[in-house]
Parts: structure tokens; C-alpha cells; sequence
């Protein structure tokens, strides 16, 4: 184990109360999702970043799990200094809804039934797994993240994060994927899903307890894991080498070592993955499309978050182009976007290997933190007439330190301190004028946090207003915000 490694880790599970509707107008009873999580939750609940999944990925994505041969999917980003830094965040990632990880999907038992649900699971999208997912995030009363972060399908979730919680994502990191599904990717989806449903093992999805369709998801599997790999790759890694032999056997047995390659690949994962799962899954990715009347500036008019979106040069799965449209409509959106492009030879798995472009990248992206990033936004105000009472019984109810004095256009004018408070009752102060402090130290919002500490420390201070260039204030930041994100103040 390496030491960079988060160590043992265990999934949980969290059911939502109640029913789940669904976007495609039906809902679910009893919803469990599996998820796993790294890392501790701040004080401020501020240093949340959730990772979402791709196609057949599942909850652990870091660490090691007892009797696993191997660590989570993504560890080589995961973990104690690493980009998604254990010591700083924390990290959450659950297993899709629809999946066969421990989260519901079409193997789990329908409760009204008392059997699997096999082909009686609804249609679900990826809006549907991201409402699960808010469900879970919700339980844990955080309110904001601080970044969403995936690739292929995962960067889809990330998409749709955006879209469906503007106000609660603070950061945005799609990669390698795409805005909606093109008729290629569909087209791909649609042979793997023929492949199943063309096993005589399939039995129209009541295959549990029975002959799973392993023949039909395991071509599902090599046909999907074709469009994972480059031209490039795949050249390097097997050219047209033999499989164990010299010549050619003029025979329809294997010949060559990408087939074996690709016949392991389909074996291996019918060891654990579920076929309907798969029918559902690649499903939703069909659906997945987020422009609005024909428009993806449309589409994505309302996100709020900051975006770093990622493609690979070689993938011709989701194409960098497609990631490109992504940042045009985000441009155009005026939304604070940056794009780069891995330069890789593994195609659309990339995403799941270049561990030093992603560390690099992705790290100096959430590193490069400005106050605006983590501020609290909805804040408790008092103007100058408010009386010393009020402020104090605001500040008990708000369980807050700092409040802001501001006109009647919200600008700023001064700060009461919970220690002003106190300082009025020993001195029989009577208004808020004879408390309060008049030369406010401010930070903005496009502030680096390293230089909101800076003041912070240099004045002796925990919280700092911060107010745009008319004075106007638009949240607070505090020591407990910043505490955890960054290495030195």
C-alpha cells in the first residue's frame, strides 16, 4: 500500500426517505445509494468535493477495500497530496442510481413485489442520478460544494449538476465528455445493448437466479471498451502480434492478441457487472442532452459554477470538439470557464491513467482559489438604526460573530463584533454607533484566499466582509472558510 494511499476504506449506504420521482414521470420506492468518503468534513462544510463516476464505475473510487485486489479506480488523484487532497477535502462519491454497486437499479429487490425488478425498473436519466445524489448530499445538511468533478459519464453528472444547482456548485471539472449525446456514441450504445438483449440467457431481463446473458454483456463490454482506446494505443500495445503462436491458423480461433485482449476484457466484466444494468445505464446516456430549444448557450444559461473542462487529444469517443462546444456556450454565458486538452496516446481512457497531467492540472485549478469561491453568500445584515438588542439577539439566532452594517443600498458602513457586544455592556453603550467599526477591513470577490488570509492575520481578525467595487457587500469569509483550503496563512 502506498503511502499516499487514503488506506482501508469502507462503503456505506444511505436509503432516501420516501419516494424518488423520476424525470421520466414515474418514481421509485426506498432508494439506497452506496458511497464512500475520504477525508473530513470542515467545520464550515465548505470543503466538499464530490466525484462522480463513469459508465460502469461505482463507489470507490480511493483507498483500498478489505479483500480488493486493487485500490479505487481513481486513486492515483485521490489521497494525501494528490490533487483531490484528502488533507484538505472531502471527497464523496456514491454509486450511481441505476447501478448494480450497491446503489438500486434493476437487480435490486422491488419492495412491492418482493422480487428484482428486472425490466419493471423505470427509465431513469442522468438528471434522475443526480437528484439522488442531492439527496444524500442533503442528508448530510451541506449546502454547498465546492467542486464536481468526472469524466465520461461522471463529467455528464458534473454537467447536469451545474444545470439542475447552479447555487450550490461552486466549482465545475467535466472531462472527457460531452454536453448531449451524439448519433455515433447512441449508435455504439444501441449494438451493446442488441448484444444482451440478444442472448436466448437475457429472458427478457428475469435472468437472476437463472443463466445470466454473460455472451451478450460480455460483447457489450468489447465493443464499448473499442471506443475507450485510440488507433495509436492500441498499434503500440498489441499491433497485429499473434497470440501465442508464429503463423497464422487460417481459422476463426483466436488469432491475434488484441482479440484475446478484448475476449478477457468482456470475461472479466461479466464478473461483476449486471446486464440490465448496463441496458439502463447506457440508456440514460442516450438521453443525456442539455440544450434547450435547440441551444446549449440556452441550455446553460443559469450555471453559476466555475469551470474547468478537460479533454483528451486522442479520444474519439468525446471528441475534444465536444468539449470545446461546452466552453463556447459557457463563453458565451460569460461564465468563468478554462479548458485544456491531455495529451495522450490512450484515447478516451485517459482520464483513468495520466496521473501526472491530472494531478497538475486539476490541482493547480483548485489551488488557484478565490474568495468568491468559498464565501458565505446568504449572510446576516443590520443597518445603523438597529438597536444593540436586536444585534445581539441576531447574532445568538444566526450563530454568527460579525455583522455587517450596510445602508439602504446594502453598502457597506461598518461591522459589529460579538466582542463589541460585550464591550457595550461594560461601558453602557446605548446605540450601535458608539460600538461599532467604521474602517472596515474588506476583501472582493476575485481575491485569492491566500491574500484574504493575509489580511486576516496581519489584523488580528476572523472574518472579513466582502463587498464589490461600489462597496457593496455580497457575503463574508471567514478563517473557519478558509482553513482547510489552504496550506499557509
Amino acid at each position: 500500500m502506498k503511502k499516499e494511499s487514503v488506506g482501508l476504506v469502507e462503503t456505506k449506504y444511505f436509503q432516501i426517505d420516501g419516494y424518488l420521482n423520476l424525470e421520466g414521470g414515474e418514481s421509485l420506492p426506498s432508494v439506497t445509494l452506496a458511497y464512500e468518503t475520504y477525508g473530513k468534513l470542515n467545520k464550515e462544510k465548505n470543503n466538499v468535493i464530490l466525484v462522480c463516476h463513469a459508465l460502469t464505475g461505482d463507489a470507490h473510487v480511493a483507498g483500498w477495500l478489505e479483500g480488493q485486489p486493487k485500490p479505487g479506480w481513481w486513486d492515483i488523484i485521490v489521497g494525501p497530496g494528490k490533487c483531490l487532497d484528502t488533507e484538505k477535502y472531502f471527497i464523496i462519491c456514491s454509486n450511481v442510481l441505476g447501478g448494480c454497486k450497491g446503489s438500486t437499479g434493476p437487480a435490486s429487490i422491488n419492495p412491492e413485489t418482493g422480487k428484482e425488478y428486472g425490466l419493471d425498473f423505470p427509465v431513469i436519466t442522468i438528471k434522475d442520478m443526480v437528484n439522488a445524489q442531492k439527496a444524500l448530499i442533503d442528508s448530510m445538511e451541506i449546502d454547498n460544494i465546492f467542486a464536481v468533478i468526472g469524466g465520461s459519464m461522471g463529467g455528464m453528472q458534473v454537467l447536469e449538476w451545474a444545470v439542475s444547482y447552479p447555487d450550490m456548485v461552486r466549482m465545475a471539472i467535466p472531462i472527457a465528455t460531452a454536453a448531449h449525446s451524439s448519433p455515433q456514441q447512441i449508435a455504439f450504445n444501441e449494438v451493446g445493448r442488441r448484444a444482451i438483449i440478444s442472448d436466448p440467457d437475457w429472458e427478457n431481463g428475469s435472468y437472476y437466479h437463472k443463466n445470466p446473458p454473460k455472451k451478450g454483456l460480455s460483447l457489450a463490454r468489447m465493443i464499448g471498451h473499442i471506443t475507450y482506446l485510440s488507433s495509436e494505443s492500441m498499434l503500440e500495445k498489441f499491433g497485429r502480434n499473434l497470440q501465442d503462436k508464429e503463423e497464422y491458423s487460417f481459422d476463426f480461433d483466436l488469432e491475434f492478441e488484441v482479440e484475446s485482449y478484448l475476449h478477457y476484457q468482456g470475461e472479466s466484466f461479466v464478473k461483476r457487472f449486471d446486464a440490465n444494468s448496463y441496458l439502463y445505464i447506457t440508456r440514460a446516456v442516450d438521453y443525456f442532452d442539455l440544450k434547450s430549444n435547440g441551444s446549449l448557450v440556452e441550455g446553460l444559461k443559469n450555471v453559476k459554477s466555475k469551470f474547468l473542462v478537460i479533454s483528451v487529444d486522442s479520444d474519439w469517443l468525446y471528441t475534444p470538439q465536444e468539449s470545446k462546444e461546452i466552453v463556447m456556450a459557457l463563453s458565451s454565458n460569460e461564465v468563468d470557464v478554462n479548458y485544456t486538452e491531455i495529451k495522450s496516446p490512450y484515447g478516451h481512457d485517459a482520464f483513468l491513467l495520466e496521473a501526472g497531467q491530472l494531478n497538475y492540472i486539476i490541482g493547480n485549478f483548485l489551488s488557484d482559489t478565490l474568495v468568491q469561491d468559498v464565501m458565505a453568500q446568504e449572510i446576516a445584515l443590520i443597518s445603523e438604526k438597529t438597536t444593540i438588542e436586536d444585534a445581539a439577539n441576531l447574532m445568538m439566532d444566526c450563530k454568527v460573530t460579525h455583522l455587517p452594517v450596510v445602508d439602504s443600498q446594502k453598502k457597506l458602513i461598518g461591522i459589529v463584533t460579538a466582542w463589541d457586544i460585550s464591550k457595550s455592556v461594560a461601558l453602557k453603550c446605548s446605540t450601535l454607533e458608539q460600538i461599532m467599526t467604521r474602517e472596515v477591513v474588506v476583501s472582493y470577490p476575485d481575491e485569492p484566499i491566500e491574500k484574504a488570509a493575509a489580511k486576516m492575520k496581519a489584523h488580528n481578525i476572523s472574518s472579513l466582509p466582502v463587498v464589490d467595487l461600489e462597496n457593496k457587500i455580497k457575503g463574508i469569509v471567514t478563517t473557519d472558510h478558509i482553513s482547510t483550503l489552504i496550506t499557509k496563512y
